[in-house]
Protein backbone atom coordinates (compact mmCIF):
# COMPACT_ATOMS: atom_id res chain seq x y z
CA UNK A 1 0.00 0.00 0.00
CA UNK A 2 1.44 3.18 -1.41
CA UNK A 3 0.49 6.27 1.13
CA UNK A 4 1.05 9.69 0.25
CA UNK A 5 0.70 13.02 2.32
CA UNK A 6 0.10 16.26 0.11
CA UNK A 7 1.30 18.67 1.92
CA UNK A 8 1.79 22.98 2.14
CA UNK A 9 4.96 24.70 4.10
CA UNK A 10 3.93 25.50 7.48
CA UNK A 11 0.89 23.54 7.25
CA UNK A 12 -0.68 22.49 10.91
CA UNK A 13 -3.00 20.12 9.96
CA UNK A 14 -0.76 18.18 8.04
CA UNK A 15 1.07 18.02 11.46
CA UNK A 16 -2.05 16.13 12.79
CA UNK A 17 -2.58 14.21 10.08
CA UNK A 18 1.33 12.98 9.93
CA UNK A 19 0.92 12.36 13.77
CA UNK A 20 -2.22 9.91 13.44
CA UNK A 21 -0.85 8.27 10.80
CA UNK A 22 2.14 7.92 12.58
CA UNK A 23 0.42 6.73 15.67
CA UNK A 24 -1.78 4.12 13.38
CA UNK A 25 1.87 2.71 12.36
CA UNK A 26 1.33 3.42 8.73
CA UNK A 27 4.14 4.52 6.59
CA UNK A 28 3.49 7.87 4.20
CA UNK A 29 6.03 9.76 1.66
CA UNK A 30 5.50 13.27 2.23
CA UNK A 31 4.75 15.73 -1.19
CA UNK A 32 4.82 19.30 -0.89
CA UNK A 33 2.78 20.54 -3.64
CA UNK A 34 4.30 23.87 -3.73
CA UNK A 35 7.56 22.29 -4.62
CA UNK A 36 5.82 19.35 -6.82
CA UNK A 37 2.46 21.57 -8.63
CA UNK A 38 2.16 18.18 -10.76
CA UNK A 39 0.20 16.75 -8.02
CA UNK A 40 -2.18 19.04 -7.69
CA UNK A 41 -2.95 18.71 -11.36
CA UNK A 42 -3.74 15.47 -10.00
CA UNK A 43 -5.08 15.97 -7.19
CA UNK A 44 -6.99 19.03 -6.93
CA UNK A 45 -7.27 19.85 -2.93
CA UNK A 46 -8.35 22.76 -1.83
CA UNK A 47 -7.49 22.10 1.63
CA UNK A 48 -4.42 20.80 2.86
CA UNK A 49 -2.99 17.79 3.81
CA UNK A 50 -4.33 15.71 1.24
CA UNK A 51 -4.16 12.13 1.65
CA UNK A 52 -3.50 9.73 -1.08
CA UNK A 53 -4.01 5.91 -0.72
CA UNK A 54 -2.58 3.60 -3.64
CA UNK A 55 -3.32 6.70 -6.54
CA UNK A 56 -6.68 7.46 -4.97
CA UNK A 57 -7.38 10.76 -3.05
CA UNK A 58 -9.41 9.49 0.02
CA UNK A 59 -9.43 12.49 2.50
CA UNK A 60 -8.44 16.13 2.19
CA UNK A 61 -8.30 18.19 5.82
CA UNK A 62 -8.03 15.75 8.77
CA UNK A 63 -9.89 12.28 8.75
CA UNK A 64 -11.44 11.24 11.89
CA UNK A 65 -8.53 8.86 13.28
CA UNK A 66 -11.34 5.96 13.40
CA UNK A 67 -11.87 6.69 9.53
CA UNK A 68 -8.19 6.48 9.17
CA UNK A 69 -8.19 3.08 10.81
CA UNK A 70 -11.12 1.38 9.03
CA UNK A 71 -9.12 2.38 5.65
CA UNK A 72 -6.13 0.38 6.76
CA UNK A 73 -7.43 -2.20 8.02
Amino acid sequence: MKVQVLTTPGCSNCIILEKILDQLGIRYDLIDVTEKPEYLEKYPIFTAPGLVIDGKLEFTGIPKKEDLKKKFS
